[in-house]
């Protein structure tokens, strides 16, 4: 198959449900990158909103069935669930408002304005938190908000805060303050939770004081940095919408805070900055508890081997959460916040370098499982099994997450460091993609035969090409772009491959697509920012339990 070649069925399927769409596409024509993602947005339209009961709405379904359309389902206690997770669609709506600003067909935008303004409507709890996230979405059969109870949470979702903005300021500030308000449990110590309850009523917010606390303190919370960093965007979004500057003074306490507990000899870390109360007396024999009641789990399961470095905060199994998501995120806030953000670039680069010294293997392009004092727990087998797996698990060191490909090279744009530059040249020639030179523009050999398709890999290299003009960073570019449209376009829709069953909506491919159009344009601020966030369900469903949607729905095969 030829780079972005589609099947003659899926063009005359892309065909039929394009006439009348503006576009001119023959059945002998390949689309191009732009054409593929208006046809999957038309797609979307046509055959993703809620017409599910007698009025419909403008929201729309989270996923699709590949081959017919039809909507993904949620079965929990044998009742079938067609999940609209607002949460989940916000990169669906950057990419609705992207094609409209590249297209200036503003059908699209208006979507994605008609779904947001739907939801602050309909879907906003009186205190403000909206009925999304992790553990709750609208079911569009029965019209109710269905899933796990009182449970608000965010993990690396990263809302297109602008545009809610756009579509109504004050139910956007009273979401960013219900939020701050729900998950911190403690404002003294800034000790945190995932969870945040749909109950809680609003506080003195930023009008609290921070009193300060040693790192890896008992607190009632779980301070996840997945979570903390949706918190800390939420405070640093809510400065820049509102100029409400204690709420980057807030947003920049709670990340140092992650900061504070990083191993004081390495600068490695954490994962979380406290460590869970110990409320629950632990078995004599057995398996031991995976609760968070019965104190930290990785003391539990490993002190007895590894001693005081043994505690949730400091075990880096994979970078992903500390050194992709989050230090994406907050490099991007550091460079929109500018001479304000300065310390998320300082923060983030010095712990970018401090992984790449004690967590990456250049030469082989893995990534170590580590203790944050630096020991290497590659080939450890568990001698018994909790919170992190069964006994006789063996860790192993992996390819770096995709990820630290673009936080490094975001690193070193924002930075100029030459360890960024150093450790994602190495990650680059690692996948294969050829070398990206000494320095940018300088004995640059990139391999323009490379399969990658990866869209996170993509976003890496536009930062590439933002750090230097250089037409084979360009090339390189569009090599990984075609890739993607080959590989993920199929019957007019985005999926990983053409043998997964069910896509979401809100595919990260038809973004990296557009983002690439926009770089060769020279208009790349035409795409709204993308900072690694994705939506995500968990909840229990019939015959496998409490699980998430992504094994459920999205990483099913034929």
């Amino acid at each position: 198959m030829q780079v972005t070649q589609l099947t003659v069925a899926a063009v005359a399927m892309a065909l039929l449900l394009t006439i009348g769409s503006g576009l001119d596409v023959q059945a002998d024509d390949t689309p191009d990158r732009l054409e593929a993602v208006r046809i999957f947005a038309d797609n979307v339209l046509e055959h993703a909103r809620d017409v599910y009961r007698e009025e419909p709405t403008p929201l729309f379904v989270d996923g699709l069935v590949v081959d017919t359309y039809e909507p993904v389902r949620w079965v929990h206690d044998e009742e079938e669930w067609i999940p609209s997770n607002l949460a989940s669609h916000q990169n669906l709506f950057r990419t609705l408002v992207a094609l409209t600003n590249l297209t200036g067909d503003e059908k699209y935008r208006q979507a994605a304005h008609d779904a947001m303004a739907y939801g602050f409507e309909n879907l906003q709890h009186e205190n403000g938190l909206l009925y999304w996230g992790g553990h709750r979405f609208l079911d569009l059969l029965s019209g109710e908000a269905v899933g796990e109870g009182y449970r608000h949470e965010f993990k690396h979702h990263y809302p297109f805060y602008e545009f809610m903005w756009e579509v109504d300021p004050e139910r956007t500030q009273l979401f960013l303050e219900a939020f701050w308000n729900a998950h911190i449990m403690d404002w003294g110590t800034l000790d945190m939770n995932r969870h945040g309850s749909y109950d809680a009523e609003m506080g003195d917010l930023w009008d609290n004081e921070f009193e300060g606390a040693e790192p890896f303190f008992e607190g009632r919370g779980l301070t996840f940095i997945n979570c903390g960093s949706d918190v800390i965007y939420a405070g640093a979004i809510h400065y820049m919408l509102t100029g409400e500057e204690r709420a980057l003074d807030w947003g920049k306490l709670l990340a140092e805070q992650y900061v504070n507990a990083r191993h004081p000899e390495t600068g490695l870390g954490v994962y979380q900055f406290t460590m869970p109360r110990q409320t629950r007396e632990l078995p004599e024999e057995g398996d031991l508890p995976t609760g968070s009641s019965f104190g930290d789990r990785a003391r539990n399961q490993f002190g007895a081997e590894f001693g005081d470095v043994a505690r949730e905060g400091y075990m880096i199994r994979s970078p992903g959460s500390i050194y992709g998501t989050n230090a994406i995120m907050q490099l991007q806030l550091a460079e929109r916040l500018g001479e304000a953000g300065e310390e998320f670039i300082q923060w983030t680069v010095d712990g970018l370098r401090a992984w790449a010294e004690y967590g990456y293997d250049p030469e082989e392009n893995l990534a170590r499982p580590m203790w944050a004092d630096g020991t290497d727990l590659t080939g450890f087998e568990f001698p018994r099994s909790g919170y992190y797996g069964p006994e006789g698990r063996v860790l192993q060191a992996s390819s770096p997450p995709t990820s630290l490909i673009w936080s490094y090279a975001l690193g070193y744009r924002m930075s100029g460091d030459e360890t960024m530059w150093e450790t994602v040249r190495a990650m680059v020639r690692g996948r294969g993609l050829g070398d990206i030179g000494s320095a940018p523009g300088v004995d640059v050999d990139v391999n323009l035969e490379t399969n990658e398709s990866n869209p996170t890999v993509l976003f890496g290299v536009l930062e590439i090409c933002r750090s230097a003009d250089v037409q084979a960073y360009r090339d390189l570019a569009e090599r990984i772009g075609d890739n993607l449209l080959e590989a993920s376009f199929h019957n007019g829709l985005f999926a990983p491959s053409a043998d997964h069953i069910n896509t979401r909506v809100s595919a990260i491919q038809p973004l990296a697509l557009l983002a690439l159009e926009a770089m060769l344009r020279g208009e790349p601020e035409l795409v709204p920012p993308y900072n690694g966030g994705r939506g995500f369900y968990h909840g229990p469903h019939d015959g496998y339990g409490r699980t998430t949607d992504g094994r459920v729905l999205y990483d099913a095969r034929r």
